[in-house]
């Protein structure tokens, strides 16, 4: 079902390579790649030379850096959709998800599934031989703590919460609502359409999040159009932690979190405060 890697395609803009998270990640992404497929391009090449002089414009190779965001956004794609336990379409990743890619999405389709697996304990499997259909199924029993980085706490929007919470911190604690959605429509959810698994996504992260107090949602002032901000709530301080959503962002990212410096040391630093004992009343005069 899958072939090697190949490296050709026609390269994002500099803001999609980006915008992922909401920040800046490490200068060098470590690979996840398993081979380049330089030979397999070498015998094609003689055949594309037609196609190239038709195509407008000149396809050219893609970063390892694009390649990387991609796969991190197929994993989210398939963890979230794999919530309602209802078969993954080909078709709706494509569409979601792989756009301009779709000449290389057999090998995204196996970077994802290494990272599923190794890194998140889930293997993907074509539900039946042609299907086009996938599911993922949980190789692992995870300890509480691994749970709790993988997104999969018991209900179907730990996930999506797990998401925001990460866009959150990675963007500095505050983040606009309308970056929130512009990251979310790549992994086909909308503010405006009913999702299967989450219903109405809006309002379960502008009323029900911040209901449960998992997030807090204000005005912007001074906005035209009117515009609002998210940041974590009270409840989400008391059952998570900044390092441990940095560590569901890493990750994703198959990275390590101490590739993002500053919040991996606001992290440490927020380790350290709860590690504290708790005073109670005012401290002795000597």
């Amino acid at each position: 079902m899958l072939q090697k890697p190949r490296s050709r395609g026609r390269p994002n803009s500099q803001a999609e390579r980006e915008r992922d998270w909401g920040c800046g990640a490490a200068e060098e992404v470590p690979s996840t790649s398993r081979g380049a497929g330089s030979s397999q391009e070498a015998r094609s090449s003689s055949s594309q030379g037609s196609r190239r002089a038709e195509a407008s414009p000149e396809v050219g190779p893609r970063s390892q850096q694009q390649l990387e965001l991609k796969v991190a956004e197929l994993v989210q794609f398939l963890l979230i959709k794999d919530q309602k336990k209802i078969p993954i379409k080909r078709t709706d990743i494509l569409k979601h998800v792989i756009g301009d890619y779709k000449d290389i999405f057999p090998d995204l389709l196996k970077l994802a599934a290494e990272r599923l697996e190794y890194v998140f304990g889930y293997k993907l499997v074509e539900l039946e031989p042609k299907s086009n259909t996938y599911i993922l199924i949980n190789t692992l029993e995870p300890v509480e703590e691994d749970a709790e980085v993988r997104g999969d706490q018991g209900t179907p929007t730990t996930g999506l919460l797990m998401i925001v919470l990460g866009l959150i911190f990675m963007k500095g604690n505050t983040i606009k609502e309308t970056e929130v959605w512009d990251f979310l429509r790549r992994l086909g959810v909308y503010p405006t359409k009913k999702h299967l698994v989450f219903g109405d996504p809006k309002k379960l992260i502008t009323e029900e999040f911040v209901r449960q107090r998992y997030l807090e949602y204000r005005r912007i002032p001074h906005t035209d159009p009117v515009d609002y901000e998210l940041q974590w709530g009270p409840r989400t301080n008391l059952e998570t932690s900044k390092m441990k959503v940095l560590k569901f962002v890493a990750k994703v990212h198959n990275q390590d979190p101490k590739d993002w410096p500053a919040q991996y040391c606001e992290a440490l630093a927020d380790e350290e405060a709860r590690a504290r004992p708790e005073t109670s009343g005012p401290a002795p005069s000597s």
